[in-house]
């Protein structure tokens, strides 16, 4: 793992968000400026337990607290639930109370993406919400400037407080030229800041 990396750090139940981390995480290898590191969190039970094995029996492993401390940036990716993140990664922030306290993440650059099932289903209230701990860990937030002309064209995902996707009601809807493009310069942005401030 080089000196500079981002962590791209998701959730995907239906596996679109897991899409578009891999198309973020292409924007900051892209870059030339640091490495994509990609990493998930583990599902949970209904009582609000971790419900998986200790490692995945296939895609990216799961995050550590050692990823976070030591990455030069985040991007942080769930489906939307009802407007907000959804329980697992929400999990999993709660448990960084030790990472809070050293200050592991403080000027660190972050941003946030989402994919959800409907168009107005809470796309920018979910990327909102998943800058709350973010901004509590003292990271730097990272956006999306509307001199990006795919802002002005997309006709579904794509938004000024991250990158978004829009699913469709069976999940089934590909990731559009724009929103894959959002991803790309989403990513190398991330990683030219994460660049300099490292």
């Amino acid at each position: 793992m080089s000196s500079c990396y981002i962590l791209v750090l998701y959730y995907s139940a239906g596996g679109a968000t897991r899409e578009l981390a891999r198309l973020i995480a292409r924007g900051v290898e892209e870059s030339g400026r640091c490495e994509a590191v990609l990493r998930t969190v583990p599902a949970i039970s209904t009582n609000t337990e971790a419900c998986e094995p200790n490692i995945p029996n296939s895609g990216d492993i799961y995050c550590s607290k050692e990823d976070l401390k030591r990455c030069s940036g985040l991007a942080l990716g769930s489906p939307t639930r009802f407007g907000n993140m959804a329980a697992a990664l929400k999990y999993f922030w709660d448990g960084t109370a030790a990472q809070w306290v050293n200050g592991d993440l403080i000027g660190k650059p972050a941003g946030v993406f989402t994919s959800t099932g409907s168009l107005h289903g809470g796309q920018e209230s979910t990327l909102l919400s998943m800058s709350l701990p973010l901004l509590h860990h003292g990271m730097i937030l990272v956006g999306i400037p509307y001199s990006e002309e795919e802002l002005h064209t997309t006709r579904s995902g794509g938004t000024p407080y991250g990158v978004s996707h829009y699913a469709g009601s069976e999940g089934n809807l590909a990731i559009s030229d724009e929103e894959a493009s959002l991803c790309r310069k989403f990513g190398i942005r991330l990683a030219n800041l994460a660049e300099k401030l490292h």
